[in-house]
């Protein structure tokens, strides 16, 4: 692993925010990337005060970048107005609290090439530096594969900031793109990068060593296998529950590149037990972390809705483990 894929002693990548294309791929180190989830006031607006104040102590947490309007984000719930809203205010944010240099990774997926290239002009303009794109997946039976090669390359070629691809078959009526399509799309100067949420370990370890060497980016998408990502090349995980325990999930990250081997295997189980959780509930357990080991998290938008009873208890407690280990940290 060269020394520019290292994180830094504050947990950050060394790199430097700049708004030109050209130079963004470089500002995507190894590390943890936290998809936020979205806050809502009890009237349903967004809640910006909540937003600035997760976006500010993840990065003081020392996280290596964040997403907006992912699976966590309950993008699919708020208009274009309000994306563009939550993307400025968590810029605004980190910058005002000294954070210029994280990334901020917009989701931007939509179901026609013609909407995905305008919320990416719209995520550029309210202060993103990269969008992750899912692939469109509607009308699935009719997109063939060269059709979706086409897609995310006319994508490319008209964002304004650079592209990841994102693939979360469960987003995507279980559209699963190959190793091979992932591939060839890496070829594009604008596409940086991928998600793998589809939890194929084979698949990123073929993506990663076939972009070896180039600015190209292979992030799992769950911190339940953050030792097996960076085992075989990866640059690290674009994982919800670091939103709980960001600390936790970065020392996996430590332990492995400083050759801890043992302490990062031990550390990951712990994370991943707590993150089974978080799979199993989506990020309605993510927010139920939030309310109960800091106080903030709230309800997320209708028709999704908090558990109660026994359920609720059950998803709280079952990110104690987890929790010990962040507060030790």
């Amino acid at each position: 692993m060269s020394p520019s894929s290292t994180l830094d002693a504050t947990g950050n990548g060394s790199n430097g925010h700049t708004n030109t294309t050209t130079s963004m791929a470089s500002d995507l180190p190894v590390g943890i990337y936290v998809p936020t989830v979205a806050f809502f006031t009890p009237e349903d607006t967004v809640d910006e005060a909540t937003t600035r104040k997760h976006a500010v102590r993840l990065a003081e947490a020392g996280v290596t970048g964040f997403v907006v309007h992912g699976s966590n984000g309950e993008a699919v719930h708020l208009d274009h107005a309000e994306r563009s809203l939550v993307t400025r205010v968590t810029r605004s944010a980190l910058d005002e609290a000294g954070f210029t240099h994280l990334p901020v990774i917009v989701g931007c997926g939509a179901p026609s090439t013609r909407e995905t290239i305008q919320l990416c002009v719209e995520a550029a303009q309210a202060g993103g530096t990269h969008v992750l794109i899912l692939p469109p997946s509607y009308y699935n039976s009719l997109v063939t594969n060269d059709l979706l090669l086409d897609h995310f390359r006319a994508v490319a070629d008209a964002s304004p900031i650079p592209v990841l691809i994102y693939n979360f078959p469960g987003a995507s009526s279980g559209l699963d793109m190959s190793s091979d399509s992932i591939i060839t799309l890496a070829a594009h100067p604008n596409i940086v990068g991928v998600k793998l949420t589809c939890g194929n370990t084979g698949k990123l370890a073929r993506v990663a060593a076939a972009t070896q060497g180039t600015s190209f980016r292979t992030f799992g998408g769950s911190v339940d296998f953050t030792v097996q990502t960076l085992a075989v090349g990866g640059h690290g995980i674009i994982g919800g529950t670091a939103n709980i325990a960001p600390k936790a999930c970065l020392e996996v990250v430590r332990a492995w590149q400083s050759g801890k081997q043992d302490k990062a295997r031990e550390l990951q189980a712990i994370v991943a037990r707590g993150d089974w959780v978080a799979i199993q509930g989506g990020f309605v357990s993510v927010k139920v972390g939030l309310q109960k080991y800091y106080g903030y998290g709230g309800a997320p938008r209708r028709p999704c809705a908090l558990p109660t009873g026994e359920k609720l208890t059950a998803q709280e407690e079952g990110f104690a483990e987890l929790m010990q280990a962040e507060k030790a940290l």
